[in-house]
């Protein structure tokens, strides 16, 4: 029997069945059910936000075709690099990702879609489609499956009331009534588990203070590691209804990197951890490196120091990302790793060494990136970095000159040579756009990314060139108090 009778995902519940398992059939039969009267179609354009095409069901017939056949979209509306003379595209949903709709007054269901070409092949530019070319590549390579789970840290701005007001970033794991906004984070994770998002905990953050008539409070949702695709699934859905129901609560909530400089900023950190591909043991997941971490983890931590100054042009792609990336802030600035260490670009946290039944919580977590990133393109760029540490033949040894030691800071002034001895994360949009250009044989082996997509990336981010120049100077005034 399946492991299913506490699943929040009426699908699960009704089906009797993961989502892995969905057919067409069952989709029909729990649409008559529960009588299902719409339909919805998401997808992410470029800007990352998600789409929505709305279906009035008719008929079971009319279920039937819509679940078979997709519909057709104006690509060039949703990709700025296709030409409106051959723009149309097909939308599938994917089986696997319906939800019953969270917010509508009547029986709805949705669904996450794939792009397909004209030819009903899957569109090469989609990045929900290059996360998949990525996770194929990295199994092919490693005979392992790469799993990941994000952090959603954000804010929600409201006016400010004269009660219980958190002293200046002092809001960890603050509780009711001092958390105000508690009841809106655990509403969201309600919703996001009955959408199929697998959530591991939420809580407030450190981020709380005042400005002028308005409250601003930080918090976080973060999940449990899944398969590295379905991590980006169940952000992006996460997303969609953590902003829709602050609007229901007559709120704002950002997930910008950064508000205003002296003040937490806000990441979308992502831890990683391998998994067998056919659940059978593999001697890899449990290899020693002498590092204190599996062979695994070391090789993949290397890929990750390797291409640590081109990864921000996929997962910090907008100048605010770069005020957020300064030292004393919590957040990495040079390019080394560490046990439980925030003050690293790549983190160890606890493991449950302690508990052998629970080693396979040990996760490694990449610190830099923020929720500005697309997901789809982030994960398959970390994905690909992992896949290079992998590849080399030096990996043990670039994990080695990289680590620092439990409990150094790295920011500390005593600590000033060592910070200054490692290479430092890109301090611009324009300057992530130049490391990805050195880097950029990383992202297209084995055709995981194009080179005309690499080439447009490049190039949008060094459009922000006249924002750019203000960032990095607010950027070096913070580096220097």
């Amino acid at each position: 029997m399946k492991n299913i009778s506490m699943n929040p995902n009426p699908l699960v519940k009704h089906l009797q069945k993961l989502p892995d398992e969905f057919t067409k059939e069952d989709i029909v039969q729990f649409c008559i059910d529960n009588e299902i009267e719409f339909v919805n179609f998401h997808y992410c354009g470029w800007d990352s936000k998600i789409k929505t095409l709305n279906f009035v069901l008719h008929s079971q017939a009319h279920l039937e075709e819509i679940i078979t056949a997709g519909e057709r979209v104006d690509g060039s509306s949703l990709f700025p690099f296709i030409e409106a003379g051959k723009s149309d595209l097909y939308v599938m949903p994917r089986l696997k990702t319906a939800f019953l709709n969270p917010f509508s007054d009547v029986p709805t269901l949705d669904f996450l879609c794939e792009y397909r070409d004209r030819d009903g092949k899957p569109f090469e530019s989609s990045p929900q489609y290059i996360l998949h070319k990525a996770s194929e590549a990295f199994k092919q390579t490693t005979g392992l499956q790469m799993e990941t789970m994000g952090e959603l840290e954000y804010y929600v701005i409201a006016n400010k009331e004269d009660a219980f007001l958190v002293p200046d970033q002092k809001g960890y794991h603050a509780s009711k009534p001092f958390c105000k906004f508690e009841d809106l984070r655990t509403e969201a994770m309600r919703l996001i588990a009955q959408c199929g998002g697998m959530i591991k905990y939420g809580h407030s953050e450190v981020g709380n203070f005042t400005d002028g008539d308005k409250n601003y409070e930080q918090n976080e949702i973060e999940f449990l590691p899944v398969a590295i695709e379905d991590a980006a699934d169940q952000l992006v859905i996460a997303k969609w209804i953590m902003r829709q129901l602050a609007y229901e609560y007559g709120v704002d909530l950002t997930f910008a990197p950064k508000i205003t400089s002296g003040k937490a900023g806000s990441g979308m950190h992502v831890h990683c951890k391998f998994s067998s591909i056919d659940g059978k043991k593999n001697d890899a997941l449990n290899e020693a490196a002498n590092l204190g971490v599996t062979n695994a983890f070391a090789k993949a931590i290397a890929g990750f120091m390797l291409a640590g100054t081109s990864l921000p042009a996929w997962g910090n792609p907008h100048p605010l990302s770069f005020q957020r990336l300064v030292p004393h802030q919590e957040a990495p600035t040079s390019l080394c790793w560490s046990f439980s260490n925030r003050s690293a670009l790549v983190r160890v946290p606890l493991g449950w060494s302690f508990m052998p039944e629970y080693a396979y919580k040990q996760t490694f977590e990449w610190r830099a990136s923020d929720a500005f990133a697309d997901t789809y393109l982030l994960m398959a760029a970390l994905c690909c970095a992992a896949r290079h540490g992998f590849e080399q033949a030096k990996a043990l040894k670039v994990a080695e000159k990289t680590y620092v030691g439990l409990g150094v800071n790295i920011h500390d002034a005593k600590n000033e040579e060592l910070m200054n001895s490692l290479e430092q994360l890109p301090a611009s949009c324009a300057d992530a756009a130049d490391e990805l250009q050195k880097d950029r044989n990383i992202y297209t082996d084995k055709e995981v990314f194009s080179d005309a997509l690499v080439n447009y990336q490049i190039q949008y981010l060094k459009d922000f060139a006249p924002i750019t120049d203000m960032a990095k100077a607010v950027h070096d005034s913070l580096n220097n108090g």
